[in-house]
């Protein structure tokens, strides 16, 4: 008989999150308990996510789902930003910061992410690594829940904690906006934290509210339909059509701004667990968080940060399919059919190449739209440890989680999101020099360098401006490319949905 191993106590001393004080294995006995071994940059920590929600809600009195976050990123290990991954993702159960991975040690875990079952009486009884393990889990917590039922060893209680929430709710005009994008009609910003768009002139003038601030998946007019935490987005000047990627809806969305609808044209609105590379008909293709979109001729390219890959969609005949990637998550350069990425969520273009923000290699890509149609790093080590904040040429080039890029003027703008900055890359030689933020996470306005970011994630030029989704600091960033000026823009009469309706709406 294999010997049962207890489960080590939880540290008491480390700074925990969403409760009011630190929770301990002896505290929980009588319930089960899944540790949840996670790092907010990663995709497949963000799907295991709806999943513990579920069986939150659905074992209220009977279960405790512990996030321990071990943290990739350097910045990944600040308490604040561990804060604001809580709010963003809007996770309910109690988070302890596991530093210097001794929590990760003390239970041999080997991957992001894996859960640990916990029994009534404190001993571990499974674990699972990986996403798509809800059905399982759930299997095993009725089991449990079951045995101890029997023996009289479980305690049915529902636990009262304190939420980041409920300290901070998220009543700002914007919640944390994900992506942005300038066009000659106006500005379309993804406010990813209220499941909606904002479209509004240059003067920050509301055009538009395309959704109606409740996550779902609900096509319809601009008040009815319904997106969830939508991310980039691509525009049809000529049609005055908008495509969105509504991200954690899995699906590709179409907004006419003539019509003022909202239609889904890819995804099923299920996650797809296929990562091979494949394709269909828009509507019948499940898709995998896509990310970030770009619009070349007839033909949308996304960045679909689940499986690794980089998709493209014919607008005419509405098939989409893989352009390139194996799904296996590395960086491996090459033809289109070997090439490997890791969670790209930035895309643009000159009109011959696509330029990637690959964000768990902290790495630029290059994937080329003519013969040959190579795959090549433009600059960062490719490795999915190799992350830092030096600036220089090709390889030797360090970024931090960069989640967006923008091509403009024959140079590539990057959001080099866990830097807190904003670089400039050379797309031929692979040079890449800091241009705007101090490196520390704040919101200042200024010129070059005397800024500061909060993790900002979409880059968006149009005319001499560039615009920047600054995500964590719920605004969006306006740079004059001339002076180098930042300015924070101001969107007249904008509320979070929340808590107040615009005038006219």
């Amino acid at each position: 008989m294999t010997p049962r191993v207890r489960a080590p106590e939880l540290p008491q001393n480390y700074p925990w999150l969403n409760t009011d004080h630190p929770l301990s294995m002896k505290q929980l006995k009588g319930r089960v308990v899944i540790l949840d071994f996670w790092t907010y940059c990663c995709i497949n920590c963000l799907h295991v996510l709806p999943e513990l929600k579920y069986l939150e809600q659905k074992y209220k009195d009977s279960l405790t789902v512990i996030g321990v976050h071990s943290g990739k990123f350097a910045n990944e290990q600040e308490t604040e930003n561990i804060r604001q991954a809580i709010l963003r993702y809007d996770i309910e159960h109690p988070v302890v910061v596991d530093q210097g991975f001794r929590i990760w040690q003390e239970y041999a875990v080997r991957a992001w992410p894996t859960l640990m079952v916990i029994d009534p009486k404190g001993y571990v009884v499974g674990s699972v690594s990986g996403e798509g393990n809800r059905d399982v889990l759930d299997e095993l917590i009725t089991q449990i829940i079951q045995e101890h039922k029997n023996q009289g060893t479980i305690n049915f209680q529902e636990l009262s904690l304190t939420l980041e929430k409920q300290h901070q709710p998220l009543i700002t005009p914007l919640a944390f906006p994900g992506k942005v994008l300038a066009t000659p009609a106006g500005l379309f910003v993804a406010d990813s934290g209220h499941h909606r768009i904002v479209f509004s002139n240059f003067n920050g003038d509301i055009l538009h509210l395309i959704g109606n601030g409740k996550s779902g998946l609900t096509d319809g007019n601009f008040e009815e339909a319904q997106f969830s935490a939508p991310q980039g987005m691509a525009f049809d000047e000529e049609k005055q059509i908008l495509y969105v990627a509504d991200t954690e809806n899995h699906a590709l969305r179409r907004v006419d701004i003539k019509q003022q609808t909202v239609e889904t044209i890819a995804g099923t609105g299920e996650q797809s667990r296929n990562i091979r590379p494949h394709g269909g008909a828009g509507l019948t293709t499940a898709l995998n968080s896509p990310w970030d979109l770009v619009k070349v001729e007839n033909t949308l390219y996304i960045a679909m940060a689940g499986p690794h890959q980089i998709w493209q969609m014919d607008l005419a005949s509405g098939i989409i399919k893989t352009y390139a990637g194996t799904g296996a998550e590395g960086c491996f350069d090459g033809s289109l059919t070997e090439s490997a990425f890791a969670q790209p969520s930035g895309i643009t273009t000159n009109g011959n190449e696509l330029y990637i923000a690959d964000s768990e290699i902290s790495s630029i890509r290059g994937v080329g739209l003519v013969e040959p149609q190579q795959v090549r790093t433009v600059c960062g080590s490719g490795d999915l440890f190799g992350f830092g904040d030096v600036d220089g040429q090709g390889e030797n080039v360090r970024l931090q989680h960069c989640l967006g890029v923008e091509y403009f003027q024959n140079y590539l703008w990057v959001a080099d999101t866990y830097n807190h900055k904003i670089k400039m890359v050379n797309p031929h030689s692979g040079n890449c020099q800091t241009v705007l933020g101090n490196g520390s996470a704040g919101l200042q306005d200024g010129q070059g360098k005397n800024t500061s970011f909060f993790e900002p994630s979409g880059l968006s030029a149009i005319d001499s401006y560039l615009f920047i989704a600054d995500t964590n600091n719920h605004v969006i960033r306006r740079v004059d490319l001339q002076t180098l000026e930042v300015k924070t823009v101001e969107f007249n009469g904008l509320c979070s949905p929340d808590i107040c309706i615009p005038k006219g709406f």
